[in-house]
């Protein structure tokens, strides 16, 4: 894996993110689907007609899992650092 010392680039498309970070080769198919559940849940956040249809799809246990998961993500990426 190679660093880029640049600047990301400003989105929320974690997709892409990886991609220009140089790990998306190195993700697992469990890491890269993670990112596809994460990605929307930023941008559907934001418009009020989303945010219910989200906080009904989002049990205790849901997010719990969710947050789990993020971290031994971050876990990983800061291991490739």
């Amino acid at each position: 894996m190679s660093i880029n010392k640049d600047n990301p680039p400003y989105t929320h498309n974690l997709g892409y993110l990886s991609k220009e970070s140089g790990i998306y080769k190195d993700l697992s198919k469990e890491q890269k689907d993670l990112l596809d559940i994460l990605e929307p849940l930023n941008i559907e956040a934001r418009y009020p007609t989303h945010k219910d249809m989200l906080f009904k799809s989002l049990t205790e246990k849901k997010c719990q899992e969710l947050i789990d998961k993020t971290r031994n993500f971050i876990s990983w990426i800061e291991k490739k650092l």
